[in-house]
């Protein structure tokens, strides 16, 4: 949920200020990405409300057997919409910033900040849709006993630390670009644009 807020918040009002723009490409994609975080959030407040909340930490490693089918619905629920959010806001940011680039701006012209935005829902549509199926094959396995996890059913217990190891990689690194946009040019003592490099 932390990803599509802060992208989402900040750079709707940042990234078309930065590239001189007035809207985004596709305004209706960011209104459809900020009112689906309203039921995902929802949904992971009822399932804090609700008595047998869900104990399982951030990762949902199975077996879960002794976890609510109810609490853990909710938030496989509130994950896959959160999930949705990110990928339509990400969609948005990388074809706005390209069409915008390709009318009025060149490579080098663009600032650190940018260049981070598109690395980040670049990796961020690569390693969402692999925790979705993921935790899909979790739903199906607690509520319809398809055995997804478990080796007496043909199943592999190995098969969701790989799924959610690929999603970890890309996840984990696509908060780097955002975190060194200032480190680089204070640490370098050169207050170079951050794709000049790249067209030389």
């Amino acid at each position: 949920m932390t990803v599509p807020i802060i992208i989402g918040s900040l750079s709707n009002w940042l990234l078309p200020l930065m590239l001189v723009s007035s809207d985004l490409i596709f305004p209706r994609l960011n209104n459809f990405s900020f009112w689906l975080l309203m039921p995902s959030v929802m949904l992971g407040l009822m399932n804090m409300l609700l008595n047998n909340s869900i104990n399982t930490g951030w990762t949902l490693y199975p077996p879960l057997i002794n976890q609510d089918f109810i609490t853990l619905n909710l938030i496989i629920f509130s994950l896959h919409l959160n999930g949705i959010s990110s990928i339509v806001s990400s969609i948005n940011f990388i074809s706005s910033v390209f069409i915008i680039i390709n009318n009025n701006f060149f490579m080098n012209n663009l600032t650190l900040y940018i260049g981070s935005i598109i690395i980040t829902t670049i990796l961020l549509i690569f390693s969402i849709p692999i925790l979705s199926s993921a935790i899909t094959m979790i739903i199906l396995d607690n509520n319809l006993k398809m055995d997804c996890f478990n080796p007496m059913g043909s199943g592999n217990p190995i098969l969701y630390q790989h799924l959610f190891w690929f999603f970890g990689q890309p996840g984990s690194l696509s908060w780097s670009p955002a975190r060194r946009r200032h480190w680089i040019p204070s640490q370098l003592q050169k207050w170079e644009i951050f794709w000049s490099a790249w067209e030389r």
